[in-house]
C-alpha cells in the first residue's frame, strides 16, 4: 500500500505497509538528497580505486572503470530512493512506531513509558538541508537506542517535545 504525506509543499510517498489502521508518515523528501550525497561519497572510493587500476594499465581500458562507475551511479542514485520509500513512522498517544526495510524488515514500537531520554542530532550534511535525526534511548541493553533519521529539524524538535510532555504527564 502506498501512503502520501504533504511536507513543506512537497508530496512524499512511502510504500511501507501500515499495521492496524495506522497511517505511516514518510520521512522528509530532502532525506533522499542527503542519502544520495553520502552514497556518492562512499561510491567514489571504489571509482577512484578502479581509476587507479586503469591508470596503472593492469587491465584493458574500460574493463574495470566502466562497470564500477555504473554500479556507483546505481548505488548513489537509485538505492537512496528505494531506502526512502521503505521508511515510515507513526506517533500515537502512547508510542512511537518506526518501520523500515524490505529484505531486512524492521517494525519497532517504542512505548513512551520505556523512554529514558531523547536526542535530536544533525550531521554536517543534514544541517544545510534542515534535517535531523531523532534518537530515542530506552531502558535495557539490546536495541536500547532507536534512530529516526530524515526528519525536518522542526518536526524532530516537536516530536521530542510531544514525547517529553507525554512522559512528564504519565509520571506525575
Amino acid at each position: 500500500m502506498i501512503h502520501h504525506a504533504h511536507i513543506g509543499g512537497m508530496t512524499a510517498t512511502t510504500s511501507v505497509p501500515p499495521a492496524s489502521g495506522e497511517d505511516l508518515t514518510p520521512l522528509d523528501p530532502r532525506h533522499i538528497t542527503v542519502n544520495r550525497i553520502v552514497s556518492a561519497i562512499f561510491a567514489a572510493i571504489f571509482v577512484v580505486g578502479a581509476a587507479v587500476l586503469e591508470f596503472a594499465r593492469l587491465v584493458s581500458p574500460g574493463v574495470i572503470i566502466v562497470p564500477v562507475a555504473l554500479l556507483a551511479l546505481y548505488y548513489a542514485w537509485f538505492i537512496p530512493l528505494r531506502k526512502y520509500r521503505r521508511w515510515g513512522y507513526h506517533v500515537s498517544a502512547d508510542r512511537l512506531r518506526i518501520v523500515r526495510g524490505y529484505l531486512f524488515y524492521s517494525d519497532t514500537i517504542v512505548p513512551f513509558g520505556r523512554i529514558q531520554h531523547i536526542d535530536v542530532g544533525q550531521g554536517p550534511l543534514q544541517r544545510p538541508y534542515g534535517l535531523a535525526t531523532l534518537q530515542v534511548h530506552t531502558a535495557g541493553n539490546h536495541n536500547s537506542t532507536i534512530s529516526l533519521p530524515g526528519l525536518a529539524h522542526a518536526d524532530a524538535l516537536a516530536m521530542r517535545e510531544a514525547i517529553r510532555t507525554h512522559i512528564k504527564q504519565a509520571t506525575s
